[in-house]
């Protein structure tokens, strides 16, 4: 009886077909698959092979540097218990509702912490190498301000001053460009690797963007993030 098989390798690093169900599982615990409907396969393995070529990066550098604490991973998890909609359905603020969810889900308490703390990493990475040296303008602000935010209000509705949303706008540009510089991070480790997916079902024709990695990144609220 087959019980496992490699599905895919990243720089010699295996990926198997129980890593692809396991991400499947952990989906539910993603803000970024809000909206997307529910994760398919071809879409798990693209994540874990990003994953696997953002770790290798990892590795490489001061991984010690990005290292989470324990209270950060737990606030991180504390917000997931209290945003994400299955979560909110199942009520996982409480204990009871909380293992109720883990076990609807096939999810260990364990599994969930490493998970959390690996995505805690990731922006803490991304911040560390992206983020620095990125400057929003004056400029840019009020131009996010009158074509992007106004807009989005209807005539006779109250709208913000300019001066009491220019923190949230310069955050919301900050992590587009943040974004982006990892998008094109990430497309490019993709073509200098060496990425084989060896279970043709699972192959799909374009990868996802690093962004749906990243997507705890965005800045998000009312009207369009501002």
């Amino acid at each position: 009886m087959v019980l496992d098989r490699v599905v895919a390798v990243v720089n010699n690093q295996a990926i198997l077909a129980s890593d692809v169900d396991d991400e499947m599982r952990l989906a539910v615990l993603d803000p970024a698959q809000a909206g997307l409907g529910a994760l398919t396969p071809q879409r798990a393995l693209e994540q874990l092979i990003s994953r696997a070529l953002i770790q290798q990066q990892i590795r490489q550098e001061d991984a010690q540097a990005i290292e989470p604490t324990q209270a950060e991973v737990d606030a991180r998890l504390s917000q997931i218990r209290k945003e994400v909609p299955a979560c909110v359905h199942m009520n996982c603020t409480s204990e009871q509702g909380w293992k109720a969810f883990l076990a609807a889900h096939e999810l260990s308490p364990e599994r969930v912490q490493s998970y959390m703390r690996f995505r805690v990493q990731i922006l803490r990475f991304i911040e560390e190498r992206f983020r620095q040296g990125i400057r929003i303008t004056p400029e840019e602000i009020a131009s996010y301000y009158k074509e992007t935010l106004l807009p989005q209000y209807a005539p006779g509705e109250a709208v913000p001053l300019l001066e009491e949303v220019s923190p949230r706008i310069q955050e919301i540009l900050l992590q587009q460009q943040v974004n982006a510089l990892f998008d094109g991070w990430l497309k490019n480790l993709r073509k200098q690797g060496d990425v084989e997916v060896l279970d043709p079902s699972l192959e799909t024709p374009q990868a996802p963007s690093g962004a749906e990695l990243s997507a705890p990144l965005y800045f998000q609220g009312e009207k369009g993030g501002a």
